[in-house]
């Protein structure tokens, strides 16, 4: 039996759109000049490090708009890695690989770039006096850099890296002078510098005249937060801002300005299988046949939202068509949380379901809705929302001591094109975001990871089955679409990645 009603009745509790928002306020904080346009986001950001830039808060500012990356990969035309500040590599063998770089490339502070800014870059964000995001998708490669000259870099992948190219779009070039520590003030070579931060209030981003490459049409970027989705979406009707990236379904009823994108986020619920009950396989199946998956699409979460089977969306390589999601079975989990209790299993221990707030529009009431689902199970379930910052702490290893049974509902971005960048980090043992530590995982994953061709794609499918159907490792839940609201004196056609990275340079004026 599907939980529509109940989620229809969430969906209609939400609040309406405010009728005004103050403009005499609004609009006199944030004037739009000429060529200059204000972006409203739902989730603040606490950092704007450049090597945090692969978290969706912070990439979605600084990614290329400021930070550059050696590579990048094509996410709307099918042409797989594009050079960036390296304008070319080759495979020398034996793991290692030569980028030859862009010459007459300054950063922002008027230093110029060259292959020790590269070298630094990476040896930066790999260092372990950093908690930053970078290292979790190399796994175990380890990488060195040997600087040939000024405008060429050897990168030595071990184990050999068949896509080094490809993982080199993940970091983000700060100059050799750069400390190692956060920064607050990054220097990029990206097209624009920051030039204002007002924590919880606005971001400015303004367009550098020395720039490299050809010069975005936008000149400056006020990026504002706004935690409800229909004041992000009324801003822009009322011409007080350009774009709203995420606004929710229910918002998005204009036709002329709003429009729906696949956004590459998986939403699941991270589990951290160490700690009971959750340490029992029965428990964590009970978990995925518990929650009705199609009742939240068409009524808390937008058509178009597919059900997931895997931690990469279908466009990824080695994705598996023959795995099945979990189908509705609330008696069949009920009857498997009655068997663990039986056999000592301590089932009526509270289990936290965490939430991060403003992840998506709506998901207040997805995660109560699912927290209903799983109490009417026999589970004892408790709802907890928290910010970023906070969910940081929890996601990341070393996990808390003494913590209780934790699911963690939590977005994974994916919109490169292989699961490399999601495996090693989300379900290896020594995975920083990782909830399980199974043996035969960190063989497959070794293994397709140093695969290609044919080979690589059929190891990530065995991967993909046995995670979801052995393991069950996490929960599961969707492939999500997101809705933007463009203002009609801007032209901007979100894309897979807009979410994590919006490239100020793919906003034109009409």
């Amino acid at each position: 039996m599907k939980r529509t009603s109940l989620l229809l009745a969430s969906a209609l509790a939400l609040p309406l759109a405010p009728m005004s928002l103050a403009p005499t306020v609004l609009g006199a904080a944030f004037a739009q000049e000429d060529k200059g346009v204000t972006i409203v986001l739902g989730e603040d950001i606490d950092l704007v490090e450049p090597c945090m830039a692969t978290r969706s808060n912070i990439g979605r500012i600084i990614m290329q708009n400021v930070n550059e990356t050696l590579t990048q990969y094509d996410v709307t035309g099918g042409q797989g890695v594009l050079p960036r500040l390296a304008e070319s590599w080759e495979d020398q063998g034996n793991g290692t690989w030569r980028f030859n770089l862009r010459q007459g490339v300054t950063f922002s502070d008027g230093s110029a770039f060259d292959a020790a800014d590269v070298k630094h870059s990476f040896e930066r964000a790999m260092s372990d006096q950093l908690s930053c995001e970078t290292p979790r998708y190399f796994g175990e490669t380890k990488l060195t850099f040997n600087v040939v000259d000024d405008n060429t870099v050897d990168v030595t992948a071990e184990p050999a890296q068949p896509i080094l190219p490809l993982l080199l779009s993940l970091v983000t070039i700060v100059p050799s002078e750069t400390p190692v520590e956060f920064v607050r003030e990054p220097v990029g070579t990206g097209p624009y510098a920051l030039t204002s931060w007002e924590p919880g209030q606005s971001i400015v981003l303004e367009r550098r005249d020395d720039y490299w490459g050809e010069a975005p049409a936008v000149e400056k970027a006020t990026y504002v937060f706004r935690t409800d989705p229909a004041v992000a979406a009324a801003m822009v009707t009322q011409g007080e801002a350009d774009l709203a990236p995420s606004i929710s379904a229910v918002d998005a009823t204009d036709p002329e300005t709003d429009v729906s994108y696949l956004n590459s986020e998986t939403l699941y619920l991270r589990l951290d299988s160490s700690i009971a009950p959750i340490s029992d396989k029965r428990i964590r199946e009970a978990l995925n046949l518990a929650i009705d998956r199609e009742a939240f699409i068409g009524t808390l979460l937008p058509e178009g939202t597919e059900v997931a089977v895997a931690m990469v969306p279908p466009t990824t390589l080695g994705w598996n068509p023959d795995v099945k999601p979990f189908a509705y079975d609330p008696e069949r989990a009920a009857a498997l949380v009655e068997e663990a209790a039986a056999d000592g299993v301590p089932t009526d221990t509270t289990l936290h379901l965490i939430g991060r707030s403003n992840l998506f529009p709506g998901v207040v009431e997805v995660v109560e809705a699912m927290t209903q689902m799983l109490q009417e199970v026999g589970l004892n379930v408790e709802v907890q929302m928290i910010e970023v910052a906070q969910q940081e702490e929890l996601y990341n290893k070393p996990f808390p001591e003494n913590r209780p049974p934790q699911m963690l509902a939590v977005q994974h971005d994916n919109s490169r094109g292989d699961p490399v960048f999601s495996m090693f980090f989300k379900y290896a043992s020594e995975g920083r975001q990782s909830g399980i530590a199974d043996p035969k995982v960190d063989e497959m994953i070794a293994a397709a990871t140093a695969a290609t061709g044919d080979e690589r794609t059929k190891a990530w499918q065995d991967l993909i089955a046995y995670v979801h159907d052995e393991a069950i490792a996490d929960v599961l839940l969707f492939h999500m679409v997101s809705f933007a609201r463009v203002g009609e004196r801007i032209d901007f056609t979100p894309t897979i990645a807009t979410n994590s990275q919006l490239e100020l340079a793919n906003i034109a004026f009409k």
